[in-house]
């Protein structure tokens, strides 16, 4: 009997289409093609495990999953070959035999999530499915302000949805970067693992205090409470995107794409940086 290979992959896409990364029963879904599209490579039937399970309508530059298999096939094949298999929305970045040990999700130490806002007086109409439309003006000073009072190890059951199924709230945030790229305002968030809906409702306050509905000091004041209802509204899917997922320097696995750049070509920023 062939042995089995265990093989990690990065992913990009764009989730506009779909209902999220996890198999839906009558929605498409980033998982359901990507399983179709790697099993005809290997002439088998192939199970992902992803690193994120992203929402409807949020994207991927860096997702990570495995998958185990019996097929012969180097990491040129599985790239190249999955990607000719995928719909044009869906892409494979790299590919790289992984020990038996590895799990995308569990052996990861931490992600980045990346909140885009386009902030300008009247709608988008490129970027309508991949920012967020803030037409008032947004104090990125106030923005920053708030996020520092975010970071560190805390409660974030203010920042879950009701949906969340983790067991504790509890979660450490390393990072957050607010900055302004011409008519776009970009959000990093830079955590050891999320709750459910937590970038987009960090984002919802954040951008209640940008717009100066409220004091930078009210995200404490958010925090601390530990209730949802008390703070801002969710922000919407369009606008996240998972960045990229750091795991420990033995599994050897090539790095998530430049943060430090928006990241996709028709959000070049418009005017200077400040």
């Amino acid at each position: 009997m062939p042995e089995t290979t265990r093989f990690a992959v990065g992913l990009e896409y764009d989730g506009s289409a779909y209902a999220g990364w996890q198999v839906q029963a009558h929605a498409p879904s980033i998982q359901a093609v990507a399983e179709a599209a790697f099993s005809r490579v290997a002439d088998h039937p192939l199970t992902l495990t992803c690193a994120g399970r992203t929402d409807a309508g949020v994207h991927a530059l860096g997702q990570v999953a495995h998958f185990d298999t019996q097929a012969a096939r180097t990491a040129r094949a599985w790239v190249l070959g999955t990607t000719a298999e995928l719909p044009d929305d869906v892409s494979v970045q790299w590919a790289a035999e992984v020990p038996p040990d590895f799990h995308a999700r569990y052996s990861a130490l931490s992600r980045t999530y990346r909140y885009v806002i386009a902030n300008r007086p009247t709608r988008p109409a490129l970027e309508r499915h991949r920012a967020c439309w803030v037409h008032r003006a947004l104090d990125v000073s106030r923005m920053v302000s708030a996020a520092s009072l975010l970071i560190g190890e805390h409660d974030f059951s203010a920042f879950r949805s009701s949906e969340c199924q983790s067991r504790t709230p509890v979660r450490r945030v390393e990072a957050i970067d607010v900055r302004r790229q011409g008519e776009l305002l970009v959000i990093d968030v830079h955590a050891n693992a999320f709750l459910h809906h937590m970038v987009r409702n960090i984002a919802g306050l954040l951008i209640r205090i940008g717009s100066g509905e409220a004091e930078a000091t009210w995200a404490r004041e958010v925090l601390e409470a530990r209730d949802r209802r008390l703070a801002a509204p969710t922000a919407p899917a369009c606008g996240l995107y998972l960045m990229s997922v750091r795991y420990p320097e033995p599994f050897g696995l090539p790095p998530g794409p430049d943060t430090g750049a928006l990241g996709a070509s028709f959000m070049m920023p418009r005017g200077s940086d400040s």
